[in-house]
């Protein structure tokens, strides 16, 4: 199997950080996932030559969220009981916002596709969000009869103010890349084939003398 993350760290000190589950869109509340994704970020923190990192995904969406299987009775998610489940969540997803906002080490969301339900939340734990055109975001719980259990009910409103992420939330409406940047959700979008240039750093300035 192949790794759910991969890590990649260029000379630069730039980090890419691919969710690589594309035939799934890329779900983050798998435990593999979880673990994959948390080893990455202490990987990056513990790395001296970091200095910013790119969070995508791969094959054409960003993130589909939840696994929907794991929130079937007796799932990963949806463990049986109300005390069960909010163990799940605690010991799951919900460990990757508190690693999020652990880290010194900025990331750039580079959001290709979709960002649905727990993966519009993943965009939010970033530090700076650019949108491919083709890049679409959902808050999709309520669509479900569900509530965002990874944080997003805290995180969503801090990023784009408390009335749109009510609309977001209460609606699970998809909005396009150019609502997302009107927002504030995003702060650029550019042509899906630029997307990985626009969301690295410029390089160092070479030393003269």
């Amino acid at each position: 199997m192949t790794d759910a993350v991969l890590y990649q760290a260029d000379d630069e000190g730039i980090v890419t950080l691919t969710l690589n589950r594309p035939e799934m869109r890329n779900p983050i509340t798998d435990k593999e996932m979880i673990a994959a994704l948390l080893a990455a970020l202490e990987r990056l923190e513990a790395d001296p030559k970091a200095r910013v990192a790119i969070l995508t995904g791969a094959g054409k969406g960003f993130s589909s969220g939840g696994n929907i299987h794991e929130m079937k009775p007796g799932g990963n998610i949806n463990a049986g009981t109300p005390v069960a489940t909010r163990l799940a969540y605690k010991s799951g997803v919900q460990r990757l916002p508190l690693a999020f906002a652990a880290l010194e080490v900025p990331v750039i969301a580079a959001v290709n596709g979709a960002a649905v339900g727990a993966g519009c939340d993943l965009t939010c734990m970033c530090d700076l969000r650019i949108a491919g055109e083709s890049a679409r975001f959902a808050e999709s719980f309520v669509k479900l009869g569900l509530i965002a259990g990874d944080g997003g009910s805290w995180l969503l409103p801090r990023v784009i103010g408390w009335s749109k992420a009510a609309e977001m939330a209460l609606t699970g409406d998809m909005i396009d890349a150019a609502e997302a940047l009107a927002c504030g959700l995003v702060s650029q979008v550019v042509p899906d084939a630029e997307l990985m240039v626009a969301a690295s750093p410029p390089t160092r300035p070479t030393r003269c003398g």
